[in-house]
């Protein structure tokens, strides 16, 4: 390699190899763990890996194709990963739900078998023609859902007279930096530019080091989804059965005094501060003292309503009900109400219409 290609390759490397070791931190060596702590350490695993199969497959295009194979493999959960992240930060979720884990693993094992059935190393052209393409489609469809996910945030930061909070800052920079990731790899996908191939692994290793703040937690208060413990009342024990009662009241009565579920960018930490504590301890009063996730405690208030207007009808759309209630679209309406009330939508409101008639 000529010197100009050897500070190339090293400030890639350097990256990447910065990527597996605050990996490593996050997810083995952090003293305080959170859902958010772990994904961002596969994250950052899946996009090191990813990473060094770029700098490696352009600086030594004759390496076997099994570390090809690892590279692209990595890159299988670069989408998950992002997506769970992001979910577990917004929302302060304090244990990593049953079916996020059933997902990941999933994913895991599927990128493992076609790994054994059908290798790199002896079906490169099903690779490259057939495999890629299912990888390149499942990062982009979860791009998508954790840019819709973020969208308020985004659109808050457009806005001059709204303030991103601390905790939002650093998701929203994680979720740029993908985005450029995501769109240069893209660009070699479909057009084979070899220049922006590395490109992506050098924008990886500024990255990191634009987020050293975060990985290293130099303001907690900004990266409290990553688990860095609270101070105040609540702090390093459980929420007592008399708390929880009296907070749970308070809370009832101000999501439906206020209506505060019909929000459908509304946030935990949105309900937190209207509720006048932290995020964490209402995390920990829906998730330890309540058994539920906060979407699906703000979802039994806006499929209560749903029902309401239902049997009330008024000539009122169904979709529309959906969006009433706070839903920002008919599937995630649909979803819910099956997932709350054992039934469709549609369902539901035929049962009315036949009990009515007997």
């Amino acid at each position: 390699m000529s010197p100009g290609q050897q500070i190339l390759f090293f400030f890639s490397a350097l990256g990447a190899f910065n990527g597996f070791v605050i990996s490593g931190y996050l997810l083995f060596f952090k003293k305080q763990k959170s859902p958010a702590s772990y994904f961002l350490g596969l994250l950052l695993l899946a996009l090191s890996m990813r990473i060094t199969k770029a700098i490696f497959g352009y600086f030594y295009p004759h390496l076997p194709r099994i570390y090809l194979q690892i590279g692209l493999s990595g890159c299988f959960l670069i989408g998950p990963s992002l997506y769970y992240f992001t979910r577990a930060a917004l929302e302060n979720i304090q244990k990593t739900p049953i079916r996020w884990k059933y997902t990941y693993w999933a994913w895991i094992t599927a990128i493992v078998i076609i790994g054994v059935l059908v290798p790199y190393q002896t079906h490169p052209w099903d690779w490259n023609h057939y495999i890629v393409h299912i990888i390149y489609a499942q990062w982009v469809a979860y791009f998508i859902l954790t840019g819709w996910m973020l969208k308020g945030v985004i659109a808050k930061s457009f806005v001059k007279t709204e303030k991103l909070s601390p905790g939002e800052k650093p998701i929203l920079s994680i979720f740029l930096g993908n985005t450029v990731i995501l769109i240069a790899y893209l660009i070699v996908f479909f057009w084979s530019f070899s220049s922006v191939y590395i490109s992506g692994a050098l924008f990886f290793s500024l990255l990191l080091y634009l987020n050293i703040p975060l990985f290293v937690n130099r303001k907690k208060s900004d990266t409290a989804f990553l688990g860095n413990g609270e101070t105040g009342r609540y702090a390093g024990k459980k929420i007592t059965e008399d708390q929880a009662l009296g907070l749970t009241n308070k809370l009832q009565r101000i999501i439906i005094d206020q209506e505060l579920y019909k929000n459908p960018d509304l946030k935990l930490n949105d309900l937190a501060k209207a509720v006048n504590i932290s995020g964490h301890q209402l995390s920990q009063l829906l998730n330890d003292n309540l058994g539920k996730s906060f979407a699906m405690y703000i979802n039994e208030y806006r499929i209560g309503r749903a029902c309401e207007l239902i049997v009330n009808d008024k000539g009122i759309k169904l979709e529309e009900i959906g969006y009433e209630v706070g839903f920002n679209s008919k599937s995630t309406f649909y979803t819910a109400f099956k997932k709350h009330r054992g039934t469709t939508p549609t369902l539901y409101k035929e049962g009315l219409s036949s009990a009515a008639l007997l």
